[in-house]
């Protein structure tokens, strides 16, 4: 069943990471037009609405006092925590670049697993997991002022996002994964809704900034639902990799649509970043692997 339930989290993985990346290409698209409380509000509040239908029509909408859960109150404060960031990020780097330094995620889950879990992490992925932070600072390239906001934000969404992950690895798996995604939705929305005032107020919306919204909020939904199933039916180790699809929907969106061209060393730091993660995924297999075979081995008389 392993291998099975590999395949389906690496395909959920897939789905999730060309689903996330659109959205960010249709946020990025209305920036200009309004601030990010309003962008999580309006794109929240669609997502809750189709979200709420769908768990009402199987029958998964549970009790409401799952927040009060440890491991789904923090899943739900580091999402939020994430979207804002990356949201504001989103506004002020190129797509390329927000999606190269995100990469670094599989990295701080690893991170985080033997910091917060007591996983072991070897040596060899100790200076995996350094050399792909450091290809991060390559490619924000912080000048003689230090960090940029931007570079701020983007990383402040990679810490987010790696412990949501870490999060969803402990909810109980009787709770269905669109209940997590409705939960999480409306969360988001009423935090996007209390931050509009604060952050400049309420901007009109064209039809044409509502509609790529709109869209956003249907890929936002997929995402959703299918990372949680990706990181309950694979294997972090072997379905993190899949992450990396999300460069090439970036890339080719930053290029197409925003004119923006990788250059010399953003590229250099993306292919550390992916090396770095790629190396730390294959020593995790073969540490399982070593692990398995030595638990198998009969014992001696």
């Amino acid at each position: 069943m392993k291998p099975f339930g590999n395949a389906r989290g690496a395909l959920f993985m897939v789905i999730a990471m060309m689903a996330f990346t659109c959205n960010d290409a249709l946020v990025k698209s209305v920036t200009h037009a309004m601030n990010t409380g309003q962008i999580l509000f309006v794109r929240g509040l669609m997502t809750s609405i189709l979200v709420l239908v769908i768990a009402s029509w199987m029958g998964a909408l549970g009790s409401w006092r799952v927040i009060l859960q440890p491991a789904v109150a923090l899943r739900l404060v580091s999402e939020i925590f994430a979207s804002l960031a990356y949201v504001s990020a989103l506004g002020a780097m190129p797509l390329a670049n927000t999606s190269a330094i995100l990469q670094a995620l599989p990295l701080a889950v690893t991170l985080g697993a033997a910091l917060f879990l007591g996983e072991t992490v070897g040596w060899r992925r100790w200076l995996a997991i350094t050399a792909g932070f450091a290809g991060v600072l390559i490619v924000i390239r912080p000048g003689p002022d230090g960090f940029s906001l931007a570079a701020f934000y983007v990383i402040a969404s990679v810490v987010g996002a790696a412990a949501r992950d870490l999060a969803t690895r402990k909810i109980h798996s009787d709770i269905p994964s669109i209940f997590i995604s409705a939960v999480t939705a409306i969360t988001i929305t009423v935090v996007g809704g209390a931050l509009i005032v604060p952050m400049g107020g309420w901007q009109p919306m064209p039809l044409d900034v509502l509609g790529r919204l709109a869209g956003a909020s249907v890929l936002l939904l997929v995402g959703y639902q299918t990372i949680v199933n990706a990181m309950r039916f694979g294997e972090i180790s072997f379905i993190a990799p899949f992450r990396y699809t999300s460069l090439l929907w970036a890339i080719a969106i930053g290029v197409l649509f925003f004119g923006e061209m990788p250059d010399f060393w953003m590229t250099v730091g993306l292919v550390i970043i992916v090396a770095s993660g790629l190396y730390t995924f294959y020593r995790e297999n073969r540490r399982s692997t070593e692990a398995v075979a030595q638990r198998s081995k009969p014992e001696s008389p």
